[in-house]
């Protein structure tokens, strides 16, 4: 069942949402903070809302995603200029990528979104990929899994633990020492418009209790 939003103060930093004291006190003390604004974190489904994914390709020995980076943030890019939705925070690996968007007012239609990107980044690669009976009577390819995990952000504090997973995760499955280190990260945002020292993550504790949508 879930719990009922509450309210988070928020504001924009060039694109980058820096969050009340809450957020603050588990990452560095010295950002700042404005109460100028505020915004609710609202149900699944219900619009504007702020959700965390998680998205794998079929085969996940496969490292299509950062291959065909180019290709996967074209996707993206077309999916948004004609469906906007705000990236708050995102990381791509070779088999999967963890992202949390926040939807314009009045909207609730992530899953077409994905539908697209996926469609958009699919029809650029070649067919070499094993497509199962069932996906070739539906005309469908190979590339991704069907579904992926979603997860309504709450509040504030859900917020910063989503926000860390997705920059830590590079580190998790070691790919590098360093969230840093990695390029296809948004950290590189946080970072660049001082909201994330460039050492962030050294003392950084997963919270594997939290499911995330992805293989351990």
């Amino acid at each position: 069942m879930r719990h009922e939003p509450q309210h988070s103060e928020i504001k924009k930093c060039a694109g980058v949402r820096k969050l009340t004291p809450a957020y603050v006190s588990c990452l560095c003390s010295w950002r700042c903070v404005s109460k100028s604004s505020m915004r609710t974190y609202t149900r699944a489904f219900t619009p504007g809302g702020t959700f965390f994914f998680t998205v794998n390709l079929a085969d996940r020995s496969k490292a299509l995603l950062t291959n065909y980076i180019v290709e996967l943030r074209e996707s993206v890019r077309k999916v948004r200029d004609t469906h906007p939705f705000h990236i708050d925070a995102m990381v791509v690996l070779p088999e999967h990528l963890h992202a949390i968007w926040t939807l314009p007012s009045g909207d609730t239609d992530y899953p077409s979104r994905w539908a697209l990107i996926k469609a958009g980044f699919s029809r650029k690669l070649s067919k070499t990929e094993h497509i199962s009976v069932s996906r070739s009577k539906k005309g469908e390819r190979g590339i991704w899994q069907r579904r992926y995990w979603e997860h309504q952000i709450r509040d504030e504090n859900d917020f910063a633990r989503h926000v860390d997973y997705i920059h830590y995760n590079p580190v998790k499955h070691g790919y590098v020492q360093s969230p840093c280190d990695w390029a296809h990260s948004s950290i590189h945002r946080f970072v660049r418009e001082g909201c994330l020292p460039p050492d962030w993550g050294a003392d950084y504790i997963p919270m594997e209790s939290t499911l995330w949508g992805e293989p351990a």
